[in-house]
């Protein structure tokens, strides 16, 4: 009885590709976890790095953007060697600039060949398109015309308090996400967008 389940469940081989972004923005200290901020790439990472360790038996590749796109680790079952990749990602890498449009470009081309339920693509950013050459829309669009599913994630708190020679004031860190575009990216492909203002909602 208890063969035929363990086949099935072996059988259940998933791909999910993950693009991170490691723009500057990704520095801004407004992550809350246990009481204390947090750079939004660090709780990222460990968010990342525990949907990883969750995955044993899938396929995991790991996209990183800024101004630029570049695949980091192809889709892989050796997820030790991608969460020590994904652990060495810093600030900068990518260049200046934050091209989601290109990292969903990158990811289609990664993807597309790719068994159809398997073509999925995890996006997470803090950020508004403002590089490279394929703009969300048409990122979208692409995505969509070869079956890939995207599901966007908006990173960063709505408030945060800053010191100041006039005393504390209060501003909005995420000011610049897109929200629109993210929610474009996913609804158009069958995906979910979600926001993240915390390490806990993260």
């Amino acid at each position: 009885l208890h063969y035929p389940l363990r086949r099935q469940r072996q059988m259940c081989i998933r791909d999910r590709l993950l693009a991170v972004d490691i723009s500057g923005s990704m520095e801004i200290r407004d992550m809350e976890r246990n009481g204390a901020l947090i750079d939004r790439l660090s709780a990222t990472k460990e968010v990342v790095a525990d949907f990883i360790k969750r995955r044993p038996r899938d396929r995991v590749g790991l996209l990183l953007f800024g101004g630029e796109a570049y695949l980091q680790v192809p889709l892989t079952f050796d997820h030790q060697t991608l969460l020590q990749l994904l652990d060495s990602a810093h600030i900068g890498f990518a260049g200046d600039g934050t091209a989601i449009g290109d990292a969903v470009g990158l990811a289609v081309k990664h993807l597309r060949d790719r068994p159809a339920e398997n073509r999925v693509l995890i996006l997470l950013t803090d950020g508004v398109n403002n590089s490279g050459r394929i703009s969300p829309q048409q990122a979208a669009a692409l995505a969509a015309a070869h079956g890939i599913r995207i599901h966007t994630l908006g990173v960063g708190a709505e408030m945060l308090l800053q010191q100041g020679l006039f005393g504390t004031r209060r501003v909005n860190p995420s000011a610049d996400l897109d929200e629109a575009a993210l929610r474009h990216l996913a609804e158009s492909t069958g995906g979910h967008y979600s926001r993240a203002r915390d390490a806990q909602q993260l």
